[in-house]
């Protein structure tokens, strides 16, 4: 795999970190300077700083995101979710959660975990609970469920459960950027609140706005299954 793969897959820093290291001249392989790129096999020598590198422990967080941050690792961008839980080791989120939108996002450095949650033909459920400006009948909820154009392309079905007159329940199995609100959208609706339940088997319940906590050794068992 590509070096900067391996780093990330390993827990030691992000992709973008890996090149910024190479380019510094920080990273040895096979007792040569590393290239971008790079591809390296596991037997391969590969040093940092002379130093071998290991895989670290893996860290795997639930996190119940707050209004107002964004979901990037970026640290030129204002109020980023890293700076935010400003944790001591590398992690990254687990795909996105708009900057409206609260509640649960995944914290790692598991590279591998992390994309096989986020690529799409995995249909991985995603829970969320939406409000909406107004009232809305039960024909909206049925036109929901059964897909919508957006951003040129049709939603898979969902399952969506009334809570109340303006407030809905809906569980997802793709993510197209800012899909719910974008669907809403369509029916001539806005989100006033969205938050996000459960990721998979991973619920928020328990967790305090803003807070986070640790996952359970039975929780990624499961995710990796």
């Amino acid at each position: 795999m590509r070096i900067n793969k391996l780093l990330s897959n390993f827990g030691y820093c992000s992709r973008k970190e890996a090149n910024r290291l190479i380019e510094d001249k920080r990273v040895m392989v096979n007792g040569k300077l590393c290239e971008k790129g790079q591809w390296v096999e596991l037997t391969d020598s590969i040093l940092i700083d002379n130093e071998p590198i290991k895989e670290k422990e893996k860290i795997y967080i639930a996190l119940n995101k707050p209004i107002g941050i964004t979901c990037t690792a970026a640290n030129e961008v204002k109020d980023n979710i890293i700076d935010f839980i400003n944790f001591n080791q590398y992690i990254f989120p687990v795909g996105r959660l708009d900057k409206e939108s609260q509640g649960l996002i995944l914290m790692t450095n598991d590279g591998d975990l992390a994309n096989k949650i986020l690529e799409a033909e995995n249909k991985h459920e995603k829970e969320y609970i939406v409000t909406l400006d107004r009232a809305f009948d039960d024909e909206f909820l049925v036109s929901m469920a059964s897909g919508v154009e957006i951003c040129g392309q049709i939603t898979r079905k969902c399952i969506l459960t009334r809570i109340n007159e303006d407030t809905f329940k809906i569980i997802l199995t793709q993510g197209i950027n800012k899909q719910i609100r974008r669907m809403t959208k369509v029916f001539g609706y806005n989100v006033i609140r969205l938050e996000r339940i459960r990721i998979m088997n991973i619920e928020l319940r328990g967790i305090e706005y803003g807070k986070w906590r640790n996952l359970t050794e039975e929780e990624i068992i499961e995710l990796n299954s």
